[in-house]
C-alpha cells in the first residue's frame, strides 16, 4: 500500500521561503516513497493542530511540520493525544529553531531540511505534557520566562536570539522572585525562585550549554530552578552557562532529572511558557511521555549520550556480553 505524507506549512514563515520552495519539498518526500500533499495553515486558531489531527486519523504515515517552533508545537498537539501517531518530520523556518537544532536538521535551507527524510534516520522523541497541552522543547515559568513575551515579533524575525539577549538585558533589573512549591521525583522545593525551567532537548534559545547532558528519549525532563533574583548573581550564572555548562552544580539553582513535576504558586500568579508561547497559568502538572513520537533526524550528528539505547540494542548488548563471558580465559 502506498505510504502517504501530509506537509503542514506556514506560508508566511521564513519570509515566505517555505511557500516558494514547496514544489521542491514535495518532490523530495515523493522520492522517499510517500504520496505527498500539502496544507497551508491559516490565521484561524489551531489551524496546524486541527490538520495534523485530521491527517493522523485519516491514516497518513508521515506528517511534516514546516515552519517555526510554534508550528511544530501545534502539529505535535494534534498528534500527541492520539493512539495512532504517524511519524513526523520537521522543516524549520523560524527564528531560533531550537527543535531543528537539537535534531541537527539544516535551518537555513528548507529543501536541505526536507532531504533528511532520505537518510531514513529517526529518533523516538520524548514529548512533554502540561495539563492538557503538549510541548516539544521547553516549559518555563517565573519572571525571567515572562521577559520573552516582551520581545517584539518583528525584532525576533530580524535578529533571532540576539533580540532576546538585548531585550533580556534591558528587563533583567525588573526580575523579582516568586514564592513556589515545586514537587518533582524524589524531592520538593518550597521557597523563592525567579524561574523554573523544564527542558526536553539541549537546545534552548539557541544555546546548547544550558542543558549540556540532555537526552532526547530517556523519559525525563531536565529541571532547573533558579533560586536567586539578584542581578549580579544571575549574570554570574549566565557566565557559567556560557563557560561550558558549569552552572549545573551551583547552589543557587536546583538541577534535577525528573519524569513528573507539579508547580503550585504560593502568592503570585505564575504564567507558563510552552515552547516560547504563553501556555496558561500555574498550578500546573508536567509529565514527560517517553519516546512518544518518532521523528526524522540527522542522527549521525546527534551526540551518542543524547539518544538512549533501544530495547533491541540492549538485548543485543546483553547477548554479546554473555557470549564474551563464555569464552575461556586464555590466561588460566
Amino acid at each position: 500500500m502506498q505510504k502517504r505524507a501530509r506537509v503542514i506549512y506556514n506560508p508566511t514563515a521564513g519570509r515566505e521561503l517555505m511557500k516558494q520552495k514547496m514544489i521542491d519539498i514535495l518532490g523530495i518526500f515523493e522520492e522517499a516513497g510517500y504520496e505527498t500533499s500539502a496544507f497551508a495553515t491559516t490565521p484561524e486558531k489551531n489551524s496546524a493542530k486541527n490538520e495534523a489531527e485530521r491527517a493522523a486519523k485519516a491514516g497518513f504515515d508521515l506528517v511534516v511540520a514546516a515552519g517555526g517552533d510554534g508550528t511544530i508545537n501545534e502539529v505535535v498537539n494534534g498528534i500527541a493525544p492520539l493512539k495512532y501517531r504517524p511519524k513526523m518530520a520537521i522543516i524549520p523556518a523560524g527564528t531560533t529553531n531550537d527543535y531543528a537544532r537539537a535534531l541537527h536538521i539544516p535551518r537555513e535551507d528548507p529543501v536541505e531540511a526536507a532531504k533528511i527524510v532520505l537518510k531514513g534516520q529517526t529518533v523516538r522523541m520524548d514529548i512533554g505534557q502540561a495539563n492538557e497541552n503538549y510541548f516539544i522543547n521547553i516549559a518555563a515559568g517565573g519572571k525571567i520566562a515572562e521577559l520573552t513575551y516582551e520581545v517584539p515579533s518583528n525584532l525576533k524575525t530580524l535578529f533571532g536570539y540576539l533580540a532576546y539577549l538585548v531585550k533580556g538585558a534591558e528587563l533583567l533589573p525588573r526580575v523579582r522572585p516568586v514564592e513556589v512549591d515545586i514537587k518533582y521525583d524524589g524531592g520538593e522545593y518550597k521557597g523563592k525562585a525567579s524561574m523554573f525551567f523544564l527542558a526536553l532537548t539541549n537546545s534552548v534559545g539557541g544555546l546548547e550549554q544550558i542543558v549540556p547532558d540532555a537526552e532526547l528519549d530517556d523519559g525525563k525532563f531536565t529541571m532547573i530552578i533558579v533560586k536567586t533574583a539578584n542581578l549580579v548573581e544571575m549574570l554570574h550564572l549566565l557566565s557559567k552557562v556560557l563557560n561550558g555548562g558549569k552552572h549545573v552544580d551551583d547552589p543557587r539553582i536546583i538541577y534535577k532529572k525528573t519524569r513528573k513535576v507539579k508547580v503550585l504558586p504560593i502568592n503570585d500568579q505564575i504564567q507558563v511558557n510552552l515552547d516560547g508561547e504563553y501556555g496558561g497559568d500555574a498550578p500546573m502538572t508536567f509529565i514527560d511521555h517517553k519516546r512518544h513520537i518518532e521523528m526524522f533526524a540527522n542522527t549521525d550528528k546527534i551526540p551518542n549520550h543524547a539518544i538512549g539505547e533501544t530495547q533491541e540494542e540492549k538485548e543485543a548488548e546483553a547477548k554479546f556480553l554473555k557470549g564474551i563471558d563464555q569464552i575461556p580465559d586464555q590466561t588460566e
